[in-house]
């Protein structure tokens, strides 16, 4: 995954209050909050329907993928990560559910983590036989590079991240170049961002690399270009993430798995109900995408964007939780 767009807020207090013998039944919760917009949101939304839904005590707890997940590992705490790239941690999360350290909850995101090549929706609407990779290869007309019109323009992502070394290798894999492609390095997380709006905005044809669920994806509609193969990782790690590689081979991107993850000391402690809203709650990334685009427009908290999805959204989270609860949610809202 590569580095994602980060709120700016890191802890903050309480929601409302619960009644004091509720949230003695209940007791206290501890929820990871991560440096990771998307993560925020979901925990803030945890929180309030813990809280106003539940009866519980909460308190989040700054952190981030890793540490937060290590600690709940090593340390029994916090109790939860309301969005987990599990993935990320090929030897501590499988070393925890081994261990009965921690277990999982539903997927945070059913779709997953998703990254890859995209091309603006107008121009898939007006091409509707550009679906894969080397569709929209065959036309870098159709994609012109501002600063050399006689070729295509793919954006790559920002020095320093992986995915920018995996666009590379792969643009060498689907001959690019030869094809009559530029691969432009922007340099930086706002260069990308500002070159997929000044291309948008203006209605062009470009290919660019993005990930999903993003701020940016919730507020300009992009389409994933199919690749020409599935997923293999035998090849990811030979060739495709080593940019000294002289030989990659087209290779699609694997698809994140994103969960919830609880502690197995909160899982044993915690009510069948709050089990069953644990594994049952997630949102599609098109949801958490709008989201995020709205928290930037707004220039909104991570509480005010949480409080504005359950205000919006009642068709979705109402599906989380049993009639009597989500009634509580939605008088506290």
């Amino acid at each position: 995954m590569p580095r994602l767009l980060a709120s700016t807020v890191f802890a903050a207090g309480l929601f409302g209050g619960a009644c004091l013998a509720t949230a003695q039944d209940c007791g206290n919760v501890t929820l990871a909050l991560h440096n990771v917009q998307s993560a925020e949101l979901l925990t803030y939304v945890d929180k309030f329907i813990l809280e106003n839904g539940y009866g519980c005590s909460t308190e989040t707890v700054p952190g981030d993928t890793v540490p937060s997940t290590t600690s709940m590992v090593e340390k029994g705490s916090p109790d939860i990560s309301s969005e987990t790239w599990v993935d990320l941690l090929p030897e501590i999360v499988p070393r925890g559910l081994e261990d009965g350290k921690i277990v999982y909850g539903a997927p945070a995101l059913p779709d997953g983590g998703i990254q890859g090549w995209w091309i603006p929706k107008y121009l898939a609407d007006a091409h509707p036989e550009i679906k894969t990779v080397e569709d929209a290869l065959a036309h870098p007309e159709l994609f012109p590079d501002p600063e050399d019109p006689g070729r295509g323009v793919i954006f790559n992502g920002a020095e320093g991240w992986g995915a920018t070394v995996v666009t590379a290798q792969l643009f060498k894999a689907y001959e690019g170049e030869q094809k009559g492609f530029n691969l432009m390095r922007p340099g930086s997380a706002a260069g990308l961002d500002g070159a997929i709006a000044r291309a948008y905005e203006r209605q062009e044809g470009f290919i660019t690399y993005y990930w999903a669920p993003t701020a940016l994806l919730g507020k300009y509609q992009l389409v994933l270009l199919k690749p020409a193969v599935k997923h293999d990782p035998v090849e990811w790690k030979r060739c495709i993430t080593d940019l000294d590689c002289a030989d990659p081979k087209v290779t699609g991107w694997p698809i994140d798995t994103v969960m919830t993850v609880l502690t197995k000391d909160f899982a044993d402690r915690a009510s069948p109900a709050i089990l069953d809203y644990f594994n049952t709650r997630g949102w599609s990334n098109d949801t958490v995408a709008r989201l995020m685009a709205w928290q930037g427009d707004n220039q909104a908290m991570g509480e005010e964007g949480a409080i504005h999805f359950l205000e919006e959204n009642k068709d979705i989270w109402t599906k989380w939780l049993p009639a009597e609860v989500a009634a509580k949610v939605e008088a506290a809202l």
